[in-house]
């Protein structure tokens, strides 16, 4: 045992990833006997989603304790998270005109999967104000909770002497629930390896050879979403060292592979942001799981891809016009998508539809692309969880919130 935890926890989770691939190629009905540990890790990740965005973001925010500070970190937030999915809308979109990889694609014969009608953006921003807040508590409702959260902690703040019991409540409440995903985390080899296994096991070689040109178009936008994007920006406005900025988020981002959901990611990315990067309490707990439902860099990245591989399959050629209302649709769609798995396909809908594509046609594509789509939201999931904790970075240099001795002492991270 004593050997077992003295590897560090991101190796333990490739390791986990590289067999669970062997063991879903290899011996797939094997594969499948282990869906049930799978499931379990991602029910104990997913109880744990919800406490930790409404008491985190309320104690970060509380934390802050001046409330001059609220506006500076909320604006540079939002300012940032806005920036990199716009410019990731737009490397999905010009990724899908230059490689191309909807010309040629054959949609006879494949069965439709309706999505139902895609949600307005005036019903996604009545939605952010829930209406109760209980049920927005177990629906999920991750813009709802974050609105309550922000609300909890900025009264707190506002309320001075007579708010800091609350404070106190939801700050203990808030160390508690890192506590336990310490505690949760230690298990994530072995969900990595089970949840692996199923996919490869669940789509055999067609997982890897069927819309092969959608898949590697998905793999060039992240990594030019990561390394042209993110990269410079922490370069020049966080001025990190990037080999060990990386190699300390390792664990995020492995998980985020692994569960395609970065709501699942949070967890982890909360506990990498303090202990390897060395940012600040407030701040992480601000920023993080803000960006957890707004910072959707993979999703935007593959909503623009998606739109322009939809077009080429139906024959569509775009003009400068039905490009830019792709390009602001996609940006929008982004950042209302709920951050669970395949939620992107739910947010074509909304792009195509705003540039002439029916409903039927878009039911065919998407009817195309779903039996795939698991390996590519995976894929895809590894950029939003980067500009989650680099905008998180980004803003807790500017506030002076962030410890350079994490990143450049690695013996943490050995």
């Amino acid at each position: 045992m004593r050997r077992w935890f003295a590897i560090p926890l991101w190796q333990r989770v490739v390791g986990a990833l590289l067999l669970g691939i062997l063991l879903g190629w290899l011996w797939p009905e094997g594969a499948g006997a282990l869906k049930l540990v799978g499931e379990l890790f991602v029910r104990l990740i997913r109880m744990l989603v919800v406490p930790i965005v409404l008491v985190t973001i309320a104690a970060g925010i509380a934390s802050l304790g001046d409330p001059r500070r609220l506006g500076s970190i909320g604006g540079r937030t939002v300012a940032l998270f806005a920036f990199t999915t716009l410019v990731a809308v737009s490397v999905g979109m010009a990724t899908g005109l230059l490689i191309r990889p909807g010309v040629g694609v054959a949609l006879a014969g494949v069965a439709p999967h309706v999505l139902g009608t895609p949600v307005s953006p005036a019903d996604q921003l009545l939605g952010i104000v829930p209406a109760n807040i209980v049920d927005a508590l177990a629906k999920g409702d991750m813009l709802a909770i974050i609105f309550v959260a922000v609300l909890l902690g900025v009264g707190s703040v506002v309320a001075g002497e007579a708010g800091r019991p609350v404070v106190a409540f939801i700050q203990g409440l808030s160390a508690v629930l890192i506590q336990i995903v310490r505690i949760v985390m230690e298990a994530t080899p072995f969900g990595v390896f089970a949840l692996i296994a199923n996919a490869v096991a669940a789509g055999g070689a067609a997982v890897f050879v069927n819309v092969g040109w959608l898949a590697l178009c998905v793999v060039v936008g992240s990594l030019v979403q990561i390394l042209a994007v993110h990269a410079p920006l922490l370069r020049l406005g966080a001025r990190v060292p990037l080999s060990r900025f990386y190699r300390g988020i390792a664990d995020a981002l492995a998980i985020a592979f692994s569960t395609a959901s970065s709501s699942a990611t949070l967890p982890v990315a909360l506990r990498v942001a303090q202990d390897n990067v060395g940012i600040a309490r407030p701040i992480a707990s601000t920023v993080l799981p803000l960006g957890a439902s707004i910072g959707k860099d993979g999703t935007a990245m593959y909503v623009g891809l998606l739109g322009q591989f939809a077009l080429q399959a139906l024959g569509i050629v775009p003009d400068a016009r039905m490009l830019l209302v792709m390009l602001l649709t996609g940006a929008l769609a982004a950042f209302g998508t709920a951050p669970i798995p395949s939620a992107s396909l739910f947010m074509l809908a909304a792009m195509l539809s705003a540039v002439g594509v029916d409903a039927a046609q878009t039911a065919l594509v998407v009817g195309l692309v779903l039996p795939f789509d698991r390996l590519l939201d995976m894929t895809r999931t590894v950029p939003s969880a980067s500009a989650n904790l680099t905008v998180a970075t980004l803003v807790a240099k500017a506030e002076g919130a962030l410890d350079g001795g994490r990143l450049a002492d690695t013996r943490h991270l050995v």
